[in-house]
């Protein structure tokens, strides 16, 4: 069955407290304790309604940020809120079976933004800076870093169908006009039969005709195959200098807050 592919596209981030969880529905979650409990309370918070494995994939996923939460002592609307971001950035992934991991850390990053700087009506700062960070490496080690696997489950296989038309080329599954004018070799008289050597000429002639067809379509087959093959090589380490660049940036991001406090205390005794 053919289904519409999207192309990616950019997303606009916006601030998402108590957006898909409420207040008292972190409180039912905060008293919960087993695995299978906390599955089925967000199972049913978010109402999720997919076949295996796709159910199992995303429960796993939101009960890791709920531990993660716990794990650093966040507030009920902390947790709330990294729950929609997670979302979110899934939903971004799962919108088109075509890469957009660069529209999903441009998206992640706006909406950590969103929830970490005071502008009203367009952001709030639930989360510290420090906070900020720490989401952030968790958002990369635990979701982008496996962008691909979550893309394979969640999206269609998209397959090439590749077909090849030949300009000057008879079509073979045409069928054949009869020419009146030819004579029925079967019941013509020896006289009139077609001489065999004309006959032997012309199917010499086609096979040769059909052989050097299949073999141009097998070259341009293997090339496009080759191309395919090399396109893919070089998106994989694409995404791969992006990760790199991406854990930089946030070792860097990490070290800033210390290379301040020394440079203060310097200053200090300075002083």
């Amino acid at each position: 069955m053919d289904c519409e592919i999207k192309a990616p596209q950019e997303l606009k981030a916006k601030f998402m407290l108590w957006t898909d969880v409420s207040f008292h529905d972190m409180e039912v979650i905060n008293k919960i304790q087993s695995i299978p409990d906390l599955e089925s309370a967000l199972c049913n918070v978010f109402g999720v309604e997919l076949p295996e494995p796709k159910r199992a994939v995303l429960l796993e996923l939101y009960v890791q940020t709920v531990l993660f939460c716990r794990q650093h002592s966040l507030k009920k609307e902390q947790t709330s809120a990294l729950l929609s971001i997670i979302k979110s950035i899934h939903e971004a992934n799962i919108q088109t079976a075509f890469c957009n991991i660069e529209q999903c850390l441009n998206y992640s990053k706006e909406l950590l933004l969103c929830h970490s700087v005071r502008r009203p009506p367009f952001s709030i700062d639930i989360f510290s800076f420090q906070e900020v960070d720490c989401i952030s490496k968790y958002i990369h080690c635990n979701y982008l870093r496996y962008y691909k696997l979550y893309k394979y489950i969640f999206t269609p296989q998209v397959k090439l169908d590749l077909s090849l038309t030949y300009s000057g080329m008879p079509d073979h599954g045409s069928p054949v006009m009869e020419d009146s004018s030819v004579p029925d070799v079967e019941n013509a008289t020896d006289e009139e039969a077609v001489p065999k050597t004309d006959a032997s000429f012309i199917t010499e002639h086609e096979e040769a005709s059909t052989a050097s067809t299949s073999e141009l379509k097998a070259l341009i087959e293997q090339e496009v195959r080759q191309q395919l093959k090399i396109a893919s090589g070089q998106l994989d380490q694409t995404i791969r200098e992006k990760e790199k660049a991406f854990q930089l940036n946030g070792a860097l991001n990490s070290l800033q807050p210390n290379l301040k406090a020394k440079r203060e205390k310097d200053g200090k005794k300075t002083s």
